[in-house]
């Protein structure tokens, strides 16, 4: 399994965020326009929470709060777990199945550089098992 870093350089490097004073409505449809599932929750250059369609449903929705009078920083997940540049897709994934998370904030000397889903993680496994499996027909076929 490879560097988290090289899954990074193959796909838009745009770092989704939003500030935590800005309302959970806002919030939400900045994740809509940016058509992703969770983005970073960022004090200045400081990474503060995630916000994610599931702090949504369980903490305003199903609570019954109001999205445009709470704030994201009233429901953002405040312990993120983060990974280096160099950390390798297989621990991602343990990372994420032991957390129960599908986003890792991926931060480089306590910058973020990216933010990766489980949906990346599958898609490079994948493509490693389709290309695995296009050397092996060639390699039969010879």
């Amino acid at each position: 399994m490879k560097p988290i870093v090289e899954l990074l350089h193959k796909r838009d490097s745009t770092v989704y965020k939003v500030a935590p004073d800005v309302t959970v409505f806002d919030g939400l449809k900045l994740l809509s326009d940016y058509g992703v599932g969770a983005m970073l929750v960022m004090d200045g250059e400081t990474l503060v929470g995630v916000l994610s369609e599931r702090d949504y449903t369980r903490k305003v929705a199903l609570q019954g709060k109001n999205s445009r009078e709470t704030r994201v920083a009233e429901i953002m997940t405040r312990d993120v777990i983060t990974v280096g540049p160099q950390t390798r897709t297989r621990e991602c994934m343990a990372l994420m199945s032991q957390h129960k998370i599908r986003h890792l904030p991926v931060v480089d000397n306590g910058k973020v550089i990216g933010m990766i889903s489980i949906r990346d993680i599958m898609d490079d496994i994948i493509a490693d098992h389709e290309q695995t499996i296009a050397q092996l027909q060639t390699y039969i076929s010879s």
